[in-house]
């Protein structure tokens, strides 16, 4: 009898919508006119989503008044904030392309992004933590400090024009946020209804900046109709109602804050709730408590620090119900606790990347927690995924392989990169993700590993995610990244980088002892290093290409040894 395929379709019985995300937010502040749509802490506002919806139609045609027209490209530079939500609607409802950039950027990444998209404006906050985001700008375009607002010429950036600064003060060659919004009359407001009705659901809406472990970051161009859907399908796994009110803490500038946040509450009418400018576990408990949050979002670095926060049992979390560990492999042990000591009875695993807008795989709130841990769930409605071999042929079930989907979640490409977008997009439209997955018999999906994370050592392949999911059971082990580090006779060797448990102490020989026995010889680390941190991006993801260049110069492993 032939094994079955590794190909799996979301039929649904729910279709997708084909609405732009402007005429879909229209249809929601009429029906939950009076229900809370933001609520952002630290600013200290709380809009309706009758307000909310005012203010994003108010932004959006103050927009087009600075003469902004529907295609053009417009960046935002901030962290997490009530503004950053407005512009995030108000771009789409203008026909504008909203491209955002992470606020962890410099001067020159800055300079690359807004040249390679051609914007024709920048949002940006004064400042974020170390980040003096004006001073950078000024930087780049000197000529700011002496053009009038919307009058700039800057021969490095021919197409940038306007400049719009978040805050209350006064920075020459810049518009001032409010005073846009504020800008819009009744003719403006008009205008812009009778634009939003030529915008088109296929239109792009967003461009998000990947960066690879090498070479430049790749503007990934997204739709309405990509986002959207995306959206609305993420908040039904999660049961999402309009009786929601879902904790962000997770950054806005990437798909988790954007379209897992976001996205996923607009389209059920529930409340968007933003406890800080950034990740902060005090803040996100304190606003759990206080604002009696049903849902809260995480990748798993910021639930081990909510969960090992002092005061952590002193809160009461008891109305969470559900939410979304995202953005890295999420560890069994952290899991369970979430599970039991945070109430999330219902937290769902979701598995994507920006390119497709991002969810591909989401557990339901119905899956046993055997597999919410062990799995990143099933296919997501609407969806095709198919698992190949290294000649891209479909591999059977149960076996390993690149994961490929296919489906209205797929980018239209890289913007002004079409060679890029060939080596990711072949020409039947399946996305070519580099991550390692298996589909088992039920059309449960496991993430293995990235293709190119897979240590070959001596012949044997080592999969890290194995290896730190089997450590993670130790019980002084708060956190692991294994990676492959050079080794003269083997080829690659693993190397374990381990965070203990504040106040416990451990070696190599005991972590070792650990393995031994329980995992295959081959597979027990060669190297154990014990670890203060890892090196982040600012979405909480673990730069392991990083970890390994640090790890293999202080063992003193130079690549070719």
């Amino acid at each position: 009898m032939q094994q079955q395929p590794s190909y799996v379709h979301g039929a649904h019985h729910v279709p997708l919508t084909g609405k732009t995300i402007g005429a879909y937010l229209d249809d929601i502040a009429l029906r939950h006119a009076e229900q809370d749509a933001l609520v952002v802490v630290h600013q200290n506002v709380r809009w309706t989503y009758r307000e909310f919806s005012e203010r994003v139609n108010r932004l959006a045609a103050g927009l087009l008044k600075l003469g902004l027209a529907p295609g053009d490209r417009i960046g935002i530079w901030s962290q997490n904030c009530a503004e950053w939500v407005l512009t995030q609607f108000a771009t789409a409802k203008a026909g504008l392309v909203m491209v955002n950039i992470n606020p962890a950027y410099r001067r020159a990444e800055l300079e690359y992004v807004l040249d390679k998209v051609q914007c024709s404006a920048l949002i940006l906050a004064p400042s974020f933590k170390s980040s003096d985001y004006i001073g950078m700008l000024q930087d780049v375009v000197p000529e700011l400090a002496k053009s009038k607002p919307g009058k700039l010429h800057a021969p490095r950036l021919p197409q940038l024009r306007h400049v719009i600064r978040l805050g209350g003060e006064e920075t020459p060659g810049m518009h001032r946020f409010d005073a846009v919004l504020e800008s819009a009359t009744a003719a403006d407001l008009a205008e812009l209804e009778e634009l939003a009705a030529t915008l088109q659901f296929d239109d792009a809406v967003n461009i998000q900046f990947t960066s690879g472990t090498t070479g430049a970051p790749k503007g990934a161009t997204l739709t309405h109709h990509n986002i959207l859907n995306n959206g609305f399908f993420i908040g039904e796994a999660m049961r999402l109602t309009e009786r929601d009110r879902l904790c962000i803490p997770v950054p806005l500038y990437h798909c988790f804050g954007m379209v897992l946040g976001n996205l996923a509450c607009v389209t059920h009418g529930a409340t968007m709730v933003y406890p800080g400018e950034g990740f902060d576990p005090k803040a996100v408990l304190d606003t759990v408590q206080a604002e009696k949050c049903t849902g809260l979002h995480g990748v798993p670095t910021m639930f081990i620090a909510i969960l090992d926060h002092p005061d952590f049992a002193s809160y009461d979390l008891s109305g969470l119900r559900t939410g979304i560990m995202a953005g890295s492999p999420c560890p069994i042990e952290v899991m369970n606790r979430v599970i039991s000591q945070m109430h999330m009875k219902e937290i769902t695993i979701a598995y994507g990347m920006t390119e497709t807008s991002p969810v591909s795989f989401q557990s339901s709130v119905e899956d046993p927690v055997s597999l919410r841990v062990s799995t990143v769930g099933r296919v997501h409605p609407h969806l095709e995924v198919k698992i190949v071999d290294a000649d891209g042929r479909i591999v059977p079930r149960g076996h390993k392989g690149e994961l490929l989907t296919r489906g209205y979640s797929v980018m239209l490409g890289y913007w002004g990169d079409e060679e890029k977008t060939r080596e990711a997009i072949d020409p039947a439209r399946w996305m070519h993700t580099g991550d390692l997955a298996v589909i088992d018999d039920d059309g449960f999906c496991s993430i293995v590993g990235r293709s190119k994370d897979m240590v070959i050592r001596g012949g044997e392949n080592i999969y890290p995610r194995e290896v730190e999911e089997y450590l993670y059971r130790h019980p002084k082990v708060l956190d692991v990244q294994c990676v492959g580090v050079p080794d003269a006779k083997y080829g690659e060797e693993l190397c374990a980088c381990i965070i203990l448990r504040p106040g416990t102490q451990a070696d190599a020989d005991e972590i070792r002892a650990f393995c031994n026995g329980q995992i295959a010889h081959y597979k027990v680390p060669r190297y154990i290093r014990f670890v203060d941190s890892f090196p982040m991006t600012v979405t909480g993801k673990i730069q392991k290409y990083l970890l390994k260049q640090q790890v293999t110069t202080e063992l003193g492993l130079a690549t070719g040894n």
